[in-house]
């Protein structure tokens, strides 16, 4: 039998309504800056323009992991874009970003300033501009690159797919929900089988690419992401978790989640960071400021 109320696609898709969900007041079929909006700038050469998520957490971790290994000109500015009220579309961050997503990054520390967007991008821009966190060996660079552009090409399963259809679509369709479910556990016992025998993604050195998994998919064995640990039974990814919680276990980790974050606990939240001192002075705890 044909269900009668099935959607059939027209021939062609004309946009005439938001489709609902937690991003509807965003989403829209065209690029381009909605408003002008000029993008603040701070003292340090670095300028980020982010917020918490799991891909903005990427770089706030590659930087404070940066500064812990005491490369001072990674200092940076990090400056808060609320996507949700629609930050990304402003024209200055647009210049920066014509994706209009977050992250993106100006480098003012070169005769001309340079834009860098697209977290993996940063990520392999940083670790070339300060020799850090990339493999020399050729061998091990190689299987660093290739797991960055792994979680690059994965994470929208995992954001995009399963978190999208779990989380914040405005009904819940079976058929979606397994669909995604369904290729975020093969991602993780993709992760899983390489950890078995691996202290790190690249081998046995940190690198790039666990800054970038991490987020992601050990924020997900961690519990962190779209109160899905359960239903996924991430417990079963023995591996990933052991790597999770080594990862965790680093400062500079603890200090770049907190970075741009809006959620959880305010004494996690550190809205802007513009110094070292302001993980000391300025979380919303501290302040007493509301989002």
């Amino acid at each position: 039998m044909t269900d009668s109320n099935a959607y059939m696609p027209p021939k062609v898709w004309t946009w005439s309504q938001p489709s609902g969900g937690t991003f509807a007041n965003i989403n829209r079929p065209v690029a381009g800056a909605t408003h002008d909006k000029a993008l603040p700038v701070g003292r340090h050469p670095l300028q980020l323009y982010s917020l918490g998520t799991p891909n903005g957490v990427k770089i706030t971790i590659m930087l404070e992991e940066l500064l812990a290994l005491g490369h001072t000109g990674a200092e940076y500015d990090a400056w808060l874009v609320n996507i949700r009220e629609g930050d990304q579309f402003g024209s200055g961050f647009v210049d920066v970003n014509p994706n209009s997503k977050i992250p993106a990054l100006m480098d003012h520390s070169g005769a001309q300033p340079q834009r860098v967007f697209e977290s993996g991008s940063i990520l392999l821009y940083l670790a070339e501009k300060f020799d850090a966190f990339l493999p020399k060996e050729p061998g091990a660079r190689t299987e660093a690159l290739s797991w960055l552009f792994w979680q690059m090409g994965s994470a929208p399963y995992l954001g995009g797919g399963f978190g999208h259809f779990y989380a914040y679509a405005p009904t819940k369709i079976e058929y979606a929900i397994d669909r995604f479910a369904m290729e975020v556990k093969r991602e993780l016992d993709v992760l899983d089988r390489r950890l078995a025998s691996n202290e790190y993604l690249a081998g046995s050195e940190y690198s790039i690419a666990d800054i970038a998994v991490f987020p992601w998919y050990g924020g997900l064995v961690k519990g962190w992401s779209y109160g899905a640990a359960e239903f996924l039974s991430v417990q079963d990814y023995k591996h990933v978790q052991r790597w999770a919680e080594l990862i965790y276990s680093r400062p500079a980790v603890k200090r770049g989640r907190m970075v741009n974050r809006m959620t959880g606990e305010p004494h996690e939240q550190l809205l802007e960071r513009h110094d070292a001192s302001d993980f000391e002075t300025k979380t919303q705890d501290k302040i007493g400021t509301t989002k």
